[in-house]
């Protein structure tokens, strides 16, 4: 929504979903703020109307009337680092008041759990096929089935096992995810003194947000119904147009984005990293110039949905000098954590906005009742499967994500994979953590781009035969690639040990590699239909599928 203006696209009563009144919340934090009343917080409710008031006239008003609200967010995080235990419990607490009185809470004796050991008890871990027929009922129509009322939203996204998958968001966590990466934003910019891009051209490569509707309740990609929730002080920043953003082909869509962003003063760009390298190769290709003499004032990197450092040599390349960024922990069951620090290791989770975590130690995975931990059990340097209950209605709903945390004080931790994107053909549990660390110590040492990479199993009958098949897209292929897959190889021994001694004992032989030709991902992505927006190459199969297909596209 545009200063004074209409919020163009939205569907009939969508737009009246964000109901004013609703706290904003901040990581961790104790922000409270309510339109009407100018007390704790009411600098973000005057700082909105004053900048869109001007925005038109002087647009540095907006970096300057931010320094004050980003202060304020700063110091309330801060605060909230060192609560985060009591806020769980908290959370915990408010969540089983309200979800008492819906069905699920009627089937699960809610208003009997007292703890979170008996709510442990009372909520069995449910992945998305198991928590569908919840999800089916409130397609039918029904209302308070796992949160009060209806949702006001369902989030579409692709499952790699469960077909598409329709998560509810609520009114009551719509603020999750729209003030997760407002606040994320503001304690960069109250950390590192960072003002300017405010007052610049901002870009988040999304899906469309054009929402069709479910069972009466509009649904979308969660990129693309938090596009009709961005601020009205940031639409006048924000590109491409409205109509560019519903173009449904990608290919299409990046380049009507190019052409509405060259000539602009960008200086954030945020998305999935292989989508943003993609930005930048179009640019890069009309223009015949590194990204920073295209925009010269780019200054802030705002990334999410798969591990960085695989894709961070080419984009700094394209790029063309060092820039901020900002690393995120979004989801469409929960915007969870954001990196708070440009020093430390790791991303500070959400531990106060409306969602409960739990975590599986990865030894408990796939059990019928595996060991669950609270917050205040989890310890540094121990893989966890990620279990969240939210004010969407989730309980006790494994996001199929795996982290380890970094650090207990604050709590900081990294993703490291997917539970069920692993390699375990012969028990040896390769993990997505290991192959991107692997893959990217033997590139750096060569100083290869790597631009993208699925790993899987081939099974042979006979003893020793049987490897791991490395499918790979080279920036700039190795001269020699077998020298350079013992060196990825050697790398993967020494991270996982159970890998080594399948090596070592003649179980399997060392991985190869086969190199994929250029743009070969890209073309794969097309021809399944899945080519832009959140869609994600996955790291690794347990299978032959993903493998047989690339076949394909090989050198």
């Amino acid at each position: 929504m545009g200063c004074g203006g209409k919020n163009k696209g939205i569907s009939p009563g969508i737009a009246g979903a964000r109901l004013p009144g609703r706290p904003l919340g901040v990581i961790g934090g104790v922000l409270r703020v309510r339109e009407g009343r100018l007390g704790e917080g009411g600098l973000f409710i005057a700082y909105w109307a004053f900048s869109c008031r001007f925005a038109r006239m002087n647009m540095k008003i907006k970096s300057f009337l931010a320094r004050p609200f980003a202060s304020y967010v700063y110091k309330a995080i801060q605060r909230g680092m060192t609560s985060a235990v009591a806020d769980q419990e908290a959370i915990l607490k408010g969540l089983l008041q309200v979800g008492s009185k819906t069905e699920f809470g009627t089937e699960h004796k809610l208003s009997e759990v007292k703890n979170y050991a008996e709510f442990s008890q009372a909520v069995p871990v449910r992945d998305y096929e198991q928590f569908s027929p919840y999800i089916n009922r409130i397609k039918e129509g029904r209302h308070n089935v796992l949160w009060k009322g209806q949702p006001i939203y369902f989030a579409k996204t692709s499952g790699t096992t469960s077909g598409i998958k329709y998560i509810p968001i609520t009114k009551d966590s719509i603020s999750n995810h729209i003030n997760t990466a407002r606040n994320a934003l503001l304690y960069y910019m109250a950390s590192s003194g960072n003002f300017t891009f405010s007052d610049g051209k901002i870009i988040f490569l999304s899906g469309s947000p054009e929402l069709e509707r479910i069972g009466g309740i509009p649904t979308g990609r969660l990129s693309g119904i938090v596009n009709h929730h961005v601020p009205r002080y940031l639409r006048t920043n924000q590109l491409p147009s409205y109509e560019t953003n519903c173009i449904e082909d990608w290919e299409t869509k990046l380049d009507k984005i190019v052409d509405e962003t060259l000539g602009q003063d960008m200086m954030l760009i945020g998305g999935i990293p292989p989508w943003v390298q993609m930005y930048f190769d179009r640019l890069i290709e009309r223009k015949g110039m590194p990204i920073k003499d295209i925009f010269p004032n780019f200054s802030l990197l705002m990334h999410g949905g798969v591990n960085f450092e695989p894709y961070k040599s080419r984009l700094f390349e394209s790029i063309g000098k060092p820039i901020d960024t900002i690393e995120t922990f979004p989801a469409s069951e929960g915007f969870f954590a954001f990196q708070d620090s440009r020093e430390a290791e790791g991303l500070l989770l959400n531990t106060n906005s409306g969602i409960f975590y739990e975590f599986i130690p990865a030894a408990e995975i796939g059990k019928e009742n595996p060991v669950r931990l609270s917050l205040k059990e989890v310890t540094t340097g121990e893989n966890y499967a990620l279990v969240v209950s939210n004010n969407a209605g989730l309980w006790g709903y494994s996001i199929g994500d795996m982290v380890r945390f970094v650090s207990v004080n604050p709590y900081r931790l990294v993703v490291v994979g997917r539970t069920k994107h692993f390699i375990s053909a012969f028990g040896e549990h390769v993990i997505s953590e290991e192959v991107e660390y692997s893959l990217m110590k033997a590139a750096g040492e060569t100083g290869l781009h790597v631009t993208e990479f699925t790993v899987a199993p081939v099974i042979s009958q006979e003893k020793g035969r049987s490897y791991h098949e490395w499918f790979v897209e080279f920036g700039d292929r190795p001269a020699d690639v077998s020298a350079f897959a013992i060196s990825v190889d050697n790398y993967l021994r020494s991270k996982n040990i159970y890998y080594d001694d399948l090596i070592a004992g003649n179980i399997l032989q060392p991985l190869q590699i086969r190199a994929v030709r250029k743009n070969g991902f890209i073309d794969y992505m097309k021809s399944v239909g899945k080519l832009g927006g959140q869609n994600k190459v996955p790291r690794l199969s347990n299978d032959r599928k993903l493998a047989t297909e690339l076949e394909k596209y090989v050198e």
